[in-house]
């Protein structure tokens, strides 16, 4: 049971873990501060100009259903805002230097098969040499063709 628990505390408390957790909560706060422009600044200037203090009212009813076209509106204009916003953050720590951002997305090892990312230069699975970012099928053919005429 005490190896049980010290492994329980290396992985709650390790660095990994914790770094999830402040980065979960300081994005909920983050989110929570977007929500409060969107909702409490930006829908009151789209509220004075089209004289409707709230939106989430807006509803349409077909045959007894109602549809909240409205609250669908005011939890997308606060989505819009949340992902321009933090693309906008990105683009500011990329152009200062700070971060660590890396390509997104994978791609198959044209000889294993396996997927790695798509900035990798080696197959982690068999270490063979692969052309970073080429995820179409015929690329990838074409980077197994090159490397059997290489070796």
């Amino acid at each position: 049971m005490r190896g049980l628990w010290s492994e329980f505390k290396a992985f709650a408390l390790g660095g990994n873990m914790l770094d999830l957790a402040l980065g979960f909560i300081i994005g909920t706060a983050f989110a929570t501060l977007v929500d409060s422009l969107a909702g409490d600044v930006i829908m009151q200037f789209v509220a004075a100009i089209f004289r409707q203090p709230d939106f989430t009212q807006l509803a349409v009813t077909l045959n007894g259903s109602e549809i909240r076209y409205g609250a669908f509106l005011t939890v997308l204009v606060n989505f819009l805002l949340l992902a321009l916003v933090l693309f906008g953050l990105v683009k500011l720590l990329k152009k200062i230097g700070l971060g660590n951002f890396r390509a997104q997305g994978s791609h198959e090892c044209p000889y294993c098969k396996e997927f790695v990312p798509i900035d990798a230069v080696k197959c982690k699975w068999c270490t063979a040499d692969i052309e970073p970012g080429q995820a179409e099928d015929e690329d990838l053919k074409l980077v197994a063709d090159r490397q059997r005429t290489a070796e």
